[in-house]
């Protein structure tokens, strides 16, 4: 039979004195003497006392008020429609306690939106937020003015070390993109070049994907066998005659492109291109679980997915802020979450 745990109580009977006196000493509440509070706190470490959490929390009157500023899903980008089950699923848990979760999603193709947006999230007066930091100069302007009416906030999907969040959940980006360069790396003639794509506007402002790119490049040099050339474009414009006309005019210029890496999850864009122009004889590399990425996959278009476990991140961001916010407790700053390496003999064990 395990110990029983110790309880105030029976701190309070060894040491000779009143409930309240040690409940006063355990939580810095009001004065007692020196000599008792030294006497309360050695039998309190004799006995490894820990306070119970849980109960002081489900006491509290305070409701607390999370809200979350994720992009929107949309048809094109479906990737963000698992993040409001991961929260959903975590305030289901916390059923017991006084919290309640609003959501906010803002334009992934607009940074004005997501100013906008912010300034809704802040006249909810949140005491604890997640968020996507998707447009890094936007965000970190975001990110100064919680920290200035001290509302902690968690990231998903990426982190801007310049901001003074509380915690992280999500993939290593920066490795992530190593990843994907060595699993390239693997699939790629020596001799053969190599194309990054990245889906997005303004795509020096979108610094997930940048980093990304960077991690990606990084391999090559230090431990890549491939010795094309490493040919980076960007397509801000998505529809499908858009993306025709630039991969078309990188082939044309390029005829030896042996792989091509996306770094977002649209791999599926490029994996349309492929049906319509015939194309068997490159390899596909991309992000992410998604219905079409997924399909593509297991017909050998897409020959590895990289997923990210969206539903996980903002899981755990509710739970953290949870903690931190009813519970005192400090969470791990930065949680690194798996990196994913998907193929069509394995996808199935994911969805």
């Amino acid at each position: 039979m395990p110990p029983k745990k110790a309880r105030i109580k029976d701190i309070a009977i060894l040491a000779g004195v009143s409930i309240g006196t040690v409940d006063r000493v355990l939580h810095e509440r009001g004065e007692v003497a020196e000599k008792t509070r030294e006497k309360v706190m050695r039998i309190a470490k004799d006995l490894d006392y820990s306070p119970n959490f849980i109960a002081r929390a489900l006491k509290t009157k305070k409701r607390l008020n999370l809200v979350s500023l994720l992009p929107e899903p949309t048809e094109d980008n479906p990737f963000w429609i698992k993040h409001p089950q991961g929260m959903e699923r975590a305030i289901n848990e916390l059923d017991p306690f006084p919290v309640n979760l609003s959501q906010i999603t803002f334009d992934l193709l607009d940074e004005n939106d997501f100013q906008k947006k912010a300034d809704r999230v802040l006249n909810l007066h949140p005491d604890g937020i997640i968020l996507a930091p998707i447009f890094k100069a936007e965000s970190i302007s975001f990110c100064e003015k919680l920290s200035k009416r001290n509302i902690p906030f968690v990231f998903v999907d990426g982190f801007i070390k310049e901001t003074k969040f509380l915690a992280y959940i999500g993939e290593d980006i920066f490795q992530s993109g190593r990843v994907a360069g060595q699993l390239t790396d693997m699939i790629t003639p020596v001799k053969k070049d190599i194309l990054v794509i990245n889906l997005a506007r303004n795509i020096q402002n979108v610094h997930h994907l940048n980093n990304r790119t960077q991690g990606f490049l990084s391999y090559f040099p230090e431990s890549g066998k491939n010795k094309g050339n490493k040919l980076n474009i960007s397509i801000p414009n998505t529809a499908s005659e858009k993306i025709k006309q630039e991969v078309d005019r990188i082939f044309h210029k390029n005829p030896d492109i042996g792989t091509i890496f996306i770094t977002g999850s649209k791999s599926y864009k490029i994996a349309d291109y492929f049906v319509s122009e015939g194309i068997h004889s490159v390899n596909l590399i991309g992000y992410d679980l998604l219905e079409k990425n997924v399909a593509y996959l297991k017909s050998g278009i897409i020959k590895f997915l990289i997923g990210q476990r969206p539903e996980e991140q903002t899981y755990k961001g509710v739970k953290k802020l949870f903690d931190y916010l009813s519970l005192n407790k400090v969470p791990e700053r930065i949680e690194y979450l798996p990196i994913d390496v998907v193929t069509s003999e394995n996808v199935n064990f994911f969805l």
